[in-house]
């Protein structure tokens, strides 16, 4: 009988949190409110994303239950994601970055054939990201009625200086969608737990902090309206603006 995604996290664990570990060394994981993550049912995680992979390993270092991702659908491809590896140190570190993709290539090389060999098998995603989302936005819907938690990140990965405000994009109608189908659907209020991060942009090997601030969870109960798209927009704006109080409390007391 084939294993349960939960099943195959707990095979996984140790390796995840090694991973987790290399991603984020050598910097220090600061974490404020972690007593308001939802620890069982259904729950979407959204919260800022400008550092690339680092994000993911904090949120596998601080959520404390089996979490579950949407993905570029490249990274199931080893192909594909040894592009994206190399194309994500040429941003982030220029010429310097291509060096250390030729010095560790047997490294790089091992890490990009482990993950999209296993990527599947622990419940992630894919995500196309140029035909849409509408088939992973159902799946989550899916995981959620299974009483999963899932992640619903903010953003392209990293940052954009030009941007109003680089760290907190514009959210997506995304979450907002799958807690008000499921609320309107099914009579499932499922809570959604915000976060911020900042320091995850900074490059791989770089000394520093990372600090995460976890926010109350939050209902679409709490912003419905009699227009759907105004109940999905309301709840949109909310968490958004929830995300970027979190942001500045992080940057007022670090």
């Amino acid at each position: 009988m084939p294993k349960s995604f939960e099943e195959e996290l707990v095979v996984f664990n140790h390796i995840i949190q090694t991973l987790s570990s290399l991603a984020l060394t050598p910097k220090k994981l600061i974490i404020k409110g972690a007593d308001n993550f939802v620890l069982k049912g259904p729950n979407i995680i959204v919260g800022n994303h400008v550092g690339s992979y680092k994000d993911v390993a904090v949120l596998f270092k601080t959520v404390p239950r089996p979490i579950f991702f949407t993905a570029n659908k490249m990274i199931f491809n080893r192909e594909e994601f040894s592009f994206l590896v190399k194309k994500h140190l040429h941003r982030t570190m220029k010429d310097a970055g291509l060096f250390l993709h030729f010095l560790l290539a047997p490294f790089f090389s091992a890490v990009v054939r482990y993950i999209s060999t296993n990527i599947a098998k622990i419940g992630t995603i894919p995500v196309d990201l140029y035909t849409g989302r509408a088939e992973a936005v159902k799946k989550c819907q899916d995981y959620l009625r299974h009483g999963r938690a899932i992640i619903a990140l903010q953003g392209h990965g990293h940052f954009n200086d030009n941007d109003r405000n680089p760290y907190v994009p514009r959210f997506r109608h995304g979450a907002a969608v799958m807690a008000y189908n499921l609320y309107r659907d099914s009579g499932l209020d499922v809570p959604v737990t915000p976060m911020a991060i900042f320091g995850s942009h900074l490059p791989l090997g770089v000394p520093g902090k990372i600090w995460v601030e976890v926010g109350q969870p939050m209902f679409i109960s709490s912003y419905s309206s009699d227009k759907g798209s105004e109940t999905v927009d309301n709840f949109r704006r909310a968490m958004e603006k929830r995300v970027n109080e979190l942001f500045q409390e992080i940057i007022r007391s670090r």
